[in-house]
């Protein structure tokens, strides 16, 4: 027999439970919610951790997705520093890490992800960081009182976002990458090039095309970072960013369908009756593109969050939010970005990049599959609009632009 009896366990203490029991609240639901997460702190957003928080612009409490008390207030009850070893689906039986047992009625599984760790000789020295959580975010802010240059593996978005924070700050920083430019592998080479063109005028140095071989310290830190190309970067320490991968292996040991994340349908229900997941973990079939996604992004995780309480109360409510991301550059410059576009045949460029004011429409067998802006944000209302259109309405609407 379980210890205890909930009507809703939400597994995972990030954005996307605590906005689920947040709607859960707001829907009518009278039941027991009990939130379990393995990280020390309630649910928070995890954006400013290479931005504002990092930079020290913003307190742990800002960042907060509700203040402590809201828990109480709403009769939620969030069990941190726990994880959820295995699920009984048939039973109904959650086993907890603190040897709890729970008996539930509906679930969440909102587990994230995990960061790749990447294996190199030299990777346990210390001084190498990786960034996911408030306490990542909390090491790196105290590296930066000590050092001045600073090595960032990888030219995607935590590569990006925390050199610009950084040098923001004084800091002496060059990014090493696979790719030919940043965020290519998101934007294309033209896109990627102007965010990286803006980074380069405020200090950042670059090297494209550059495969991590190993770290070297004198001691026990690191020191410098060798690459496989015999390019040498001195620096004080190192930030990884290698991408992640969700974490699926509670929901694989519960007998539920996977693929490259948790299968789910239009309404967010697992292959089990009443078992919900969502965020970095959710494949599903996407109303909007007619094929199923996985998407790793902060606003994803929170709009499903509120989706997953919808349908766990039964109303049934399909999930046809279009994905929307949003990254800055301190405050140099930021995208917002509608799609996702897994690849495309061309991209339309409107505005002007040397004005920094420029829209990029992703096209795919002549639909519109993804729009990018900097400064143009009504063409991302309008991208969403015509996603279904011909090619040549789509070119004749984009020439009045």
């Amino acid at each position: 027999m379980a210890e205890r009896s909930v009507d809703f366990l939400l597994v995972g203490g990030g954005i996307s439970a605590g906005n689920c029991a947040r709607h859960l609240r707001e829907e009518g639901a009278d039941g027991e919610i009990l939130i379990v997460g393995r990280e020390p702190d309630p649910p928070y957003s995890r954006p400013p951790l290479s931005k504002t928080y990092v930079r020290g612009e913003e307190t742990r409490e800002d960042i907060l997705f509700r203040p402590g008390e809201w828990y109480e207030e709403q009769h939620v009850d969030l069990m941190t520093r726990t994880s959820v070893l295995s699920l009984d689906l048939e039973s109904r039986v959650a086993k907890l890490s603190n040897k709890d047992q729970v008996r539930f009625d509906k679930a969440l599984l909102a587990t994230g992800s995990n960061v790749r760790i990447l294996r190199a000789e030299g990777a346990q020295l210390d001084g190498i960081h990786y960034l996911r959580t408030i306490g990542n975010s909390d090491a790196l802010r105290d590296e930066l009182g000590q050092a001045e240059r600073v090595a960032l593996i990888g030219g995607s978005y935590i590569g990006t976002e925390l050199a610009a924070s950084f040098t923001k700050l004084g800091k002496q920083c060059e990014v090493i990458m696979l790719e030919s430019v940043t965020l290519e592998r998101m934007c294309g080479a033209e896109v990627g090039r102007f965010f990286q063109n803006v980074l380069t005028e405020h200090g950042v140095k670059f090297h494209g095309s550059q495969e991590l071989e190993r770290f070297e310290g004198s001691g026990e830190r690191v020191e410098k970072v060798i690459t496989k190309s015999g390019l040498e970067i001195e620096c004080d320490f190192v930030v990884i960013g290698a991408g992640v991968s969700p974490d699926i292996m509670l929901a694989q040991r519960a007998g539920l369908e996977t693929d490259s994340g948790v299968i789910v349908d239009r309404y967010l229900e697992t292959s089990a009756p009443g078992v919900f997941a969502v965020g970095d973990i959710a494949e599903y079939d996407s109303v909007v593109h007619g094929r199923r996604l996985r998407i790793e992004h902060w606003d994803v995780a929170f709009n499903q969050g509120k989706y997953a309480a919808l349908n766990m109360l039964g109303k049934r409510q399909e999930y046809d939010v279009v994905p929307y991301f949003w990254s800055d550059l301190a405050d140099w410059t930021g995208m917002e970005y509608v799609g996702p576009a897994a690849d495309w045949d061309e991209i339309w460029i409107r505005g002007s990049m040397d004005e920094g004011k420029f829209t990029a429409f992703y096209v795919k067998e002549a639909r519109l599959a993804a729009a990018l802006t900097v400064g143009r944000s009504d063409d991302l209302a309008v991208a969403v609009t015509y996603a279904d259109v011909d090619e040549t309405m789509a070119k004749d609407w984009l020439a009045r632009l």
